[in-house]
């Protein structure tokens, strides 16, 4: 099959995927990433040992594409985990400061 990666056109085939990535050890997945006989591999990775190129020469949706049109499956990265909210100078101090204690209780009226 035919595919377009960075503007070079490339003859691939699943089994000439899957001998082009026998041997390869997963690298750490960061991102998306397509699953070859079962392995996960990060799909930069794939993409720079199927084309022979630099990977910052293509973007992963060029490879997702390409994988997924010649029968690959492909997940999407890890969501993002959401940066902690800081607190405001007024709540970090009184954090630090603790809660107030309760008032004493008012002194009886004497008659």
């Amino acid at each position: 099959m035919r595919c377009v990666i960075a503007r070079f056109p490339f003859d691939l085939d699943k089994s000439g995927v899957l001998d082009s990535m026998k041997g390869v050890k997963p690298e750490a997945i960061t991102g998306e990433s397509v699953i070859i006989g079962r392995r996960h591999y990060p799909v930069k990775q794939v993409g720079e040992v199927i084309t022979r190129q630099d990977r910052r020469d293509f973007t992963s949706g060029e490879v997702v594409r390409a994988m997924t049109r010649l029968g690959f499956t492909c997940q999407a990265g890890p969501a993002p985990e959401p940066a902690p909210v800081a607190a405001t100078p007024l709540q970090t101090a009184s954090a630090l400061l603790g809660s107030p204690a309760p008032a004493p209780a008012p002194p009886p009226l004497g008659l």
